[in-house]
């Protein structure tokens, strides 16, 4: 017998095998649902809403800390990205990282991944403390978002809500920057004097990896904790199948024949991303991904949004997270 499943993700290159179903889950029938990321944190920490759901690692780290998680993770890190093209600042008052202190910064939750990393990247790379920001949330683009969890910071961090859309603020010079995984729209219809931080973040960015073989890690997949009281075999179920749909991925981003991605030097893109990260840019399990790991626990912990230092014991279901073999 079959085990049915709702799962919640993002249709990715490294997804899309799952969901046109040349990869099965092992003894699983799969209902794969595809939504957008903010969607399915919501319904999935709120309500615990999906069997298996791609999910914010921040939000789930939040709530695993205090013991309130309904899911357990399995390393298939479907959401990666490097973040310093997300600091998007004034130019007439910010020309370099160290500008950024008592400055005010938007950001769109304090709790989102993308914010974390950054914070820490300011803090190892560049001296900048969350402490000595002015931090502002809210928004980008409309008014009315907040944290997707309650959260409890420690009294050095200072946040206040946004009044307005962050991108209208920093058009305007209520505030410096925005820290944001999208650009907004004053930076998209360039407002004069709002660019990035970093220009030429694709370069800033391979040496950053060059120098910690980090590539920040954004969001990984949970499944129920419910389901796996019953079913102790499904973690590695999942975790074999979403290695294998990030494998069979692969070929078309050197695939010259009939171009699988609507950019014109892709193949050259495909090229150059070896040549800085190697063979295997974007790994599955702990043991590849063990050093970026460690580094956004210890970020995490530090930020006071984990009530207490995380291990990856503590993150990942029994069994995926030791000898990655598949």
């Amino acid at each position: 017998m079959t085990l049915p499943l709702t799962i919640a993700c993002g249709e990715y290159d490294r997804t899309r095998a799952l969901f046109e179903g040349s990869v099965a889950i092992e003894g699983c029938a799969a209902n794969f649902i595809p939504l957008a990321p903010e969607e399915i944190f919501y319904r999935a920490f709120t309500g615990g809403e999906f069997d298996v759901a791609e999910l914010s690692l921040s939000t789930y780290l939040i709530q695993t800390a205090r013991g309130e998680c309904e899911y357990i993770g399995i390393p298939a890190f479907v959401s990666r990205s490097f973040r310093h093209s997300a600091f998007y600042v004034r130019s007439d008052r910010v020309g370099s990282p160290s500008d950024l202190v008592q400055a005010r910064v938007g950001v769109p939750e304090y709790q989102v991944t993308a914010a974390v990393w950054a914070r820490g990247i300011l803090e190892d790379e560049y001296g900048v403390k969350p402490r000595d920001i002015n931090w502002v949330t809210g928004g980008v683009e409309d008014l009315g978002r907040h944290e997707k969890v309650p959260i409890e910071l420690p009294p050095e961090i200072r946040v206040e809500t946004a009044p307005r859309p962050l991108a209208q603020m920093l058009a305007d010079g209520e505030i410096d920057a925005i820290l944001a995984p999208r650009a907004p729209s004053c930076f998209t219809n360039r407002v004069p004097n709002v660019t990035r931080l970093f220009e030429d973040y694709r370069a800033v960015e391979a040496d950053y990896f060059r120098k910690t073989g980090i590539f920040p890690i954004m969001h990984l997949i949970g499944v129920r904790k419910s389901a796996v009281g019953v079913n102790p075999w499904l973690p590695g179920s999942l975790l074999k199948a979403f290695e294998h749909a990030r494998r069979a991925s692969l070929p078309t981003l050197s695939d010259a024949t009939a171009l699988h991605v609507s950019l014109p030097w892709l193949i050259a893109e495909a090229e150059w991303t070896r040549s800085v990260m190697g063979p295997e840019p974007w790994p599955y399990g702990v043991e590849a991904n063990r050093r970026t790991i460690d580094v956004l626990l210890r970020y995490h912990f530090d930020q006071g949004l984990s009530c207490r230092l995380l291990t990856v014991d503590d993150i990942f279901a029994e069994g995926t997270h030791d000898h990655f073999r598949i």
